[in-house]
């Protein structure tokens, strides 16, 4: 794999993105539309849940609740014409719970197009919630954070910060950092042993948050961490190498940010993955610079928008030579993303949770609160980050 030619693209960058993949309001996404709206929250079980494309049919959907330990599924169906996805009929959302949409189409010539989007469900008056990464029973890289974000702001930080126990087997020291009071991070010193179990225990039902707001929950989430990958984009080499266990596995060719919107340096954890996304420059200060409804092997490393992803929109001799994105890190693909390509190699061998850490961009570093970002902040600050200590 030593020669793998890789690359993206010079219209997909990401270097300061939302997620091409989000439409925040769903304004400039003509593609799919979506209701509710991505990052919609308080949704009530009386509201309209609905996807519909205004032409081609819908190839999948699926709306989950990410934050039920089963996974469980929202039951729908897709119209005989292809055009539209609404729940069974008698089927509610739960309350107090986070879902996510995730929707393919397909037009009439074949060409697919995606989009995903989430929304939290209404919590009752008085009451807060947190919402965990990661999803309960997975199996991680070894750069995972548990990051716990909660509906409401939280101003007794200690007293809810006491009611999360982080715990490993073997064990080790897990420390929180609040980032503002809505967010709440765990890590440990350095990455996780390959094999580590560990137990997020939330055990807020009735713990104040503020004055006369109280937690809700009492559940435990529970995953394990797999083998040790972590990949080194040099940004003015233009390669990436990809270690497991330490060990130098191939180095692959790739393009990074241009001058004008290079890619974020340090360390970043990816967070999701994606078979086919899109990406709408319009969603993230780029204007009309570029929209691409059927990116391949899409993996998120920021909140903000930083992809590593499949290429097959620019020409061979960009990967390993050039840095042509908005701040994303390209891999050579081919349209579809279905063939051997250096993309699909690296999204078949890539899990939640693995780190891909960058160097030699004009870039300043990622800022540890977008996305998983907290190894770029040393330990003894880290730790004046807690509530309790």
């Amino acid at each position: 794999m030593a020669g793998l030619v890789v690359a993206l693209a010079g219209l997909t960058g990401c270097g300061g993105l939302t997620a091409l993949t989000e439409g925040k309001s769903g304004a400039s996404d003509d593609t799919i539309r979506i209701v509710p709206e991505d990052g919609a929250r308080a949704v009530g079980r009386s509201d309209r849940i609905e996807v519909k494309v205004p032409d081609g049919r819908l190839e999948r959907v699926r709306v989950m609740e990410v934050e039920d330990a089963r996974a469980t599924e929202l039951p729908g169906h897709i119209s005989e014409n292809g055009r539209s996805w609404r729940p069974e009929r008698g089927s509610e959302i739960a309350l107090a719970a986070k879902y996510l949409v995730e929707a393919v189409a397909v037009d009439e010539d074949g060409h697919r197009s995606a989009r995903h989007t989430t929304f939290t469900t209404a919590v009752p008056t008085h009451r807060f919630i947190g919402y965990v990464t990661p999803e309960n029973r997975s199996t991680v890289g070894t750069g995972m954070i548990v990051s716990i974000d909660f509906n409401r702001p939280i101003r007794d930080r200690a007293a809810v910060e006491r009611a999360v126990a982080v715990t490993s087997d073997p064990p080790v020291e897990v420390v929180g950092h609040w980032f503002g009071r809505t967010r709440l991070d765990f890590r440990p010193r350095e990455y996780w042993r390959p094999g580590t179990r560990v137990t997020v225990d939330l055990r807020l039902r009735d713990v104040p948050g503020a004055p006369g707001m109280y937690g809700i929950q009492r559940r435990t989430v529970g995953f394990t961490v797999g083998r040790s990958q972590v990949s080194r984009v040099d940004a003015a080499k233009h390669t990436m190498e990809v270690r497991r266990e330490g060990a130098p596995v191939a180095t692959v060719p790739i393009t990074a940010g241009a001058r004008r919107t290079p890619t974020y340096n340090g360390k970043m954890v990816v967070t999701e993955l994606y078979d086919v996304t899109r990406m709408d420059g319009r969603t993230v200060g780029f204007g009309g610079e570029y929209d691409i409804k059927d990116v391949p092997h899409a993996i998120r490393l920021t909140t903000s928008g930083t992809f590593l992803h499949g290429n097959y929109w620019a020409s061979d001799d960009t990967f390993g030579a050039e840095n042509t994105s908005h701040g994303c890190i390209g891999l050579h693909d081919v349209k579809g993303g279905r063939g051997a390509t250096p993309a699909g190699w690296f999204f078949d061998r890539t899990l939640v949770g693995d780190v891909v850490e960058v160097v030699n961009s004009k870039d300043r570093k990622v800022a540890p609160d977008n996305g998983l970002g907290g190894w770029n902040m040393e330990w003894k600050k880290w730790r004046a980050g807690s509530a309790v200590l």
